[in-house]
């Protein structure tokens, strides 16, 4: 059964770069358009590993992660900071929110490949 992979990315353009990239890796795809979406999602479908816009139109993504880490139902799920805020400062941010990584756009396929599979490799020995 393939990793599930919950991506909340308001652009069109970019959340098929990251679909056809995980996909062609083995990973399944779940999307969701907008922070409340994405929370949803998260509860719906528990997947393995959240990657999560910073700016979404709804609640912005440090808000939509905040809210997943405070419920001990889905604050296990690791999340993933997806952002075109590469500033200084923003990478701790995107921590200090509950982030467990941060990935900044442009995304290239290694670094995206590289750091989902190193979280999806921690999540599976926690649950081993």
């Amino acid at each position: 059964m393939p990793n599930r992979i919950l991506c909340v990315e308001d652009n069109p353009q970019n959340m098929r770069l990251v679909r056809k990239i995980l996909c062609s890796a083995g990973y399944e795809v779940i999307e969701a358009a907008d922070g409340n979406s994405g929370i949803a999602a998260a509860y719906e479908q528990a997947p393995d590993l959240i990657l999560m816009d910073v700016n979404l139109p709804d609640i912005d993504g440090l808000e939509a992660t905040r809210q997943i880490k405070a419920d001990p139902q889905v604050r296990d799920i690791p999340i993933l900071a997806l952002t075109a805020n590469a500033m200084h400062g923003d990478r701790e941010r995107c921590l200090e929110a509950g982030c467990n990584g941060y990935i900044p756009k442009p995304i290239t396929k290694n670094e995206l490949l590289n750091t989902v599979a190193h979280f999806i490799n921690q999540t599976e020995y926690k649950r081993a």
